[in-house]
């Protein structure tokens, strides 16, 4: 095996570790022994410690006498010792990084809450319901998964995917019956979190998630283009120049020495934008004239529906639906924030705060909502990386509800839409033109149609068939993939029949068993034993065990003998567990050992038994030592038989 040798002039602390560690070691013979490093007399030159591994990875410490190496830097230093079991030094000891402030943290949710107020007015519109069913939600989601969730960069709201699907419920049977729905759905996703559901987000592809933040990007931006609806003349003028703006400040604010790098640049464009209108009395549309904000705190609210079968019957539609929305939304956002916080978070933890959070709304009059991906984006770039912006995010809104009505609703419209524009052209993958060209076919497709989907019908419904199409193409690409080459062998060295071996390569299920039946044909097999061996393939499914069956059942048609062979042994169990579904010979693989690990002084043991005669049972290691001992034949069946014979004991 290849060695590869690293030498590490140690430090005090790495040093004082080696000198303490204790490394058990195997012999030639089998005996275990304890290896403890010497110890370094005081006064005496650091130790240079040298560590092989072999193509195993395994570590050995081989050697301690000073040498001529080369200093590795401290990382190699703690990846070493961290691979020979040293005990790192003491956490006190390391260096730690400062971690963000509080004061950014605060800021960052302050921004948020600025770019959430709109949008939870605009979302309560498209749902049908009062403008403070939407600010509740958004406050309640917000506080819920600020406290419950893994990701905390991830903010959640009343979101515009789950209000369209509520549209229809509130129009039809009121807002009571959404508040039972939202309840619904909270329950079915804290499920499907306990289910740990979640880990199937990983399915997704590449390409549906650049599909879906690009059509979401697109979303977005649609929603801020339709603010200037409505306006001519000289109001649209001002309110193109406010947006363009606040845009040029988000960008140029970061560049100023002068400017705290903690206030994040949105927050500081908002404010300069807002006082710029109040200073001049420029007329231009604010918060206020969307509607108003003043209102309560959140009450308990059990929703007055009846307890019957045919309410359950008219919720639980719409709740599976924002429950699956919701859960895409919120996974999907929380993947990206991962991306960019650069820190994997839990799944099904996330996925039981979305259901506690939509539980709460449910029971205290509000809409629920999910993870909101713009709302996120901003939190982060601000620089939000722990709870406290989400708290502040969600007491922020409590707190505009409640007594700060009157400096919201004066914030411009302008300026929270530049911030949400530029946030489109951060989080739009403009690179998806250039790789369209290169990637395969069937992932541009999927990149798209996700996009495309995403803008027209719902998140959920364009993640599904984004799914679903890169499953068939790579089921289709895999089917491409089966073969089947004959070769004829004797069946034995000196023998003159022969038997025909036909080696399977590729994956075999549902998509490949046309294929594989196509290129086996007993009519023109000549040969009356086949072997069917595939230990370059996979039996997938209960297709290619129906295939197999199929197989056979032709040979045996044609006179002729079917074994398989070299199956795995997972596939080797699905054809034992299908029973009377297939009737093929399987055809065990032999066990070949390699070597034996043997203790000499059992070796010599077993010789003492022989000498006077004793009787022992031999197992096959025992066996097989002594015949590596005895290597003449004659010799060894004498000893085999002296022992094994002899009177017992």
């Amino acid at each position: 095996a290849a060695v590869m040798r690293a030498s590490v002039r140690s430090s005090p602390s790495i040093a004082g570790a080696a000198s303490v560690v204790q490394r058990r070691t195997r012999d030639a013979s089998g005996a275990r022994r304890a290896f403890r490093a010497p110890r370094r007399r005081p006064g005496a030159p650091s130790p240079t410690v040298r560590a092989a591994f072999d193509t195993s990875g395994t570590p050995a410490i081989v050697g301690g006498a000073r040498c001529h190496r080369r200093r590795v830097d401290a990382r190699a230093a703690h990846d070493l010792a961290a691979a020979m079991a040293i005990p790192a030094p003491d956490a006190s000891q390391r260096e730690t990084s400062p971690g963000p402030s509080v004061l950014t943290q605060v800021l960052a949710g302050i921004t948020v809450s600025l770019a959430m107020v709109p949008e939870s007015l605009a979302f309560t519109f498209v749902a049908g319901v009062s403008p403070i069913v939407g600010l509740h939600a958004a406050a309640l989601m917000g506080l819920c998964t600020a406290v419950l969730g893994a990701q905390p960069g991830v903010i959640s709201g009343a979101a515009g995917a789950t209000a369209v699907v509520f549209a229809p419920l509130v129009a039809s049977h009121g807002p009571e019956y959404l508040f039972a729905a939202v309840a619904l759905a909270g329950a079915i996703q804290a499920v499907a979190g306990a289910l740990r559901l979640g880990k199937f987000i990983r399915l997704v592809p590449q390409p549906c998630m650049i599909g879906f933040v690009n059509g979401l990007a697109i979303v977005i931006g649609s929603a801020q283009i339709n603010s200037f609806a409505g306006l001519a003349d000289a109001a649209l003028y001002t309110q193109v120049a406010l947006t363009a703006l606040t845009m040029a400040l988000i960008k140029l604010i970061p560049n100023l020495s002068f400017v705290p790098k903690q206030i994040p640049a949105p927050l500081l464009a908002i404010a300069s934008v807002g006082t710029l209108v109040q200073v001049t009395g420029i007329a231009t549309k604010t918060v206020g004239d969307v509607a108003a904000v003043a209102g309560s705190l959140p009450a308990f609210h059990i929703p007055k529906v009846p307890v019957t079968f045919e309410t359950w019957a008219t919720i639980f539609p719409f709740a599976t639906s924002v429950a699956a929305v919701g859960l895409i939304e919120t996974l999907l956002t929380q993947q990206l924030v991962d991306d960019v916080t650069e820190r994997r978070t839990s799944t099904h933890k996330e996925c039981i705060a979305q259901g506690a959070a939509n539980l709460v709304n449910g029971f205290f009059g509000a809409m629920g909502g999910c993870a909101m991906i713009g709302q996120s984006m901003i939190n982060v770039q601000a620089g939000g990386r722990t709870r406290v912006s989400g708290l502040t995010c969600a007491m922020a809104i409590a707190s505009y509800v409640t007594f700060g009505a009157g400096f919201i609703e004066r914030v411009p419209i302008a300026a929270l839409a530049g911030t949400m524009l530029c946030l489109v052209l951060d989080i739009f993958d403009w690179t998806s033109f250039a790789r369209i060209r290169k990637i395969p076919k069937t992932d541009a497709t999927v990149l798209v149609m996700v996009t495309g989907v995403t803008v027209v019908t719902n998140l959920a419904v364009a993640v599904f068939a984004g799914v679903v199409l890169s499953a068939l193409g790579y089921a289709y690409k895999s089917s491409q993939r089966i073969e089947a080459r004959r070769t004829s062998v004797p069946i034995k060295t000196d023998s003159i029949e022969h038997r025909t071996v036909y080696e399977i390569s590729g994956p075999l299920f549902f998509g490949s068993v046309g294929s594989f039946l196509e290129q086996l044909d007993p009519r023109m097999e000549g040969n009356d034993r086949v072997v069917l061996d595939f230990a370059s393939s996979k039996v997938w499914d209960s297709s290619a065990l129906v295939a197999i069956d199929d197989v056979a059942d032709k040979f045996r048609n044609c006179g002729k003998v079917v074994t398989l062979r070299h199956l795995s042994p997972d596939c080797a169990a699905l054809l034992r567990k299908a029973g009377d579904l297939v009737e093929v010979n399987l055809e065990e693989d032999p066990e070949y050992p390699v070597a034996a690990d043997y203790d000499d002084e059992e070796l010599e043991t077993l010789t003492d038994h022989a000498a006077h005669g004793t009787h022992v049972s031999l197992e096959d290691w025992e066996r097989s030592a002594l015949q590596r001992q005895y290597t003449t034949p004659a010799g060894f069946r004498v000893l085999v038989d002296k022992v094994e014979d002899g009177p017992a004991i």
